[in-house]
């Protein structure tokens, strides 16, 4: 083979290596953040974790390797699941992190936290609280139920500063509240959210649906960094009608500094 011959083959090679090489890379995409956190059908699972004494006899030049293990398992999952991560110490006395996971099948989060549990952070942290919910449409305020209170909803948008803050609450109905007819729902649902939309300017909300999935009904995450307009929303939240027929509400609520993977786990190692 000339020389010629051998630079187009070697060139040829080259090209095929690199198509391959796209190939690889287009079946291990990551996940769209924004396509998974707007989508119906996601589930959503919310973990927290306490750090047991154990993690601080592991010296620190090898607790200083903790984030890089987290995130190495992080990205290898992060063609099926969305990571994200809360520091809740200081917050809550049962916990000291939070991860949640959105994914498109619950045993892509499960494999997730199958190799979690295997890094040192993992072995040395106990769970304190999991839930799994999915993201549904809206069952009452809907276009052809209540399409003015629908239309005020889209247009009150959070427009404050990026959120500092988010909280976990787990809420529960009673029997009274599932065998009410659509209507009372929908007439006790709408008083449940007029009260609320001068708050979503600066509090962020998303609802998923537990029922049959875990021992709760409705898991509420909000995302804020006004506290006090997050209190008073709860105070408005608490005089309507359909409150009276939550049976849980928290037990624990799960409050936490929004972080990065990696500032949270290096924040607990030091």
């Amino acid at each position: 083979m000339n020389k010629s011959k051998r630079i187009l083959t070697a060139i040829v090679g080259i090209g095929l290596m690199g198509m391959a090489t796209l190939a690889v890379a287009a079946d291990k995409m990551m996940v769209d953040p924004a396509k998974i956190l707007s989508e119906t059908n996601v589930y959503g699972l919310y973990n927290t974790f306490k750090v047991q004494p154990s993690y601080y006899q592991i010296s620190m030049a090898d607790r200083s390797k903790a984030a890089a293990e987290v995130e190495a398992v992080v990205k290898k999952h992060s063609d099926s699941v969305f990571v994200q991560a809360y520091l809740t110490r200081g917050f809550k006395s049962e916990s000291d992190f939070l991860l949640r996971m959105h994914a498109y099948e619950p045993a892509a989060a499960q494999a997730f936290l199958t190799d979690f549990s295997a890094t040192s952070l993992g072995r040395n942290s106990k769970a304190t609280l999991a839930l799994i919910g999915v993201t549904k449409g809206l069952n009452h305020t809907t276009k052809e139920k209540s399409p003015n209170l629908l239309n005020a909803l889209k247009s009150t948008s959070y427009s404050a500063d990026a959120p500092k803050y988010a909280f976990v609450i787990p809420i529960d109905k009673s029997p009274e509240w599932w065998n009410k007819t659509e209507k009372e729902k929908l007439a006790m649902m709408e008083d449940h959210t007029i009260p609320t939309l001068p708050y979503l300017v600066n509090v962020k909300r998303k609802l998923y649906h537990s029922t049959g999935l875990d021992d709760t009904d409705f898991i509420t995450y909000f995302e804020t960094s006004d506290l006090v307009a997050f209190n008073n929303l709860n105070i408005a939240l608490h005089s309507v009608s359909e409150m009276l027929y939550n049976t849980r509400y928290g037990d624990p609520i799960v409050m936490g500094t929004i972080m990065s993977v990696t500032d949270v786990v290096e924040a607990i190692s030091k």
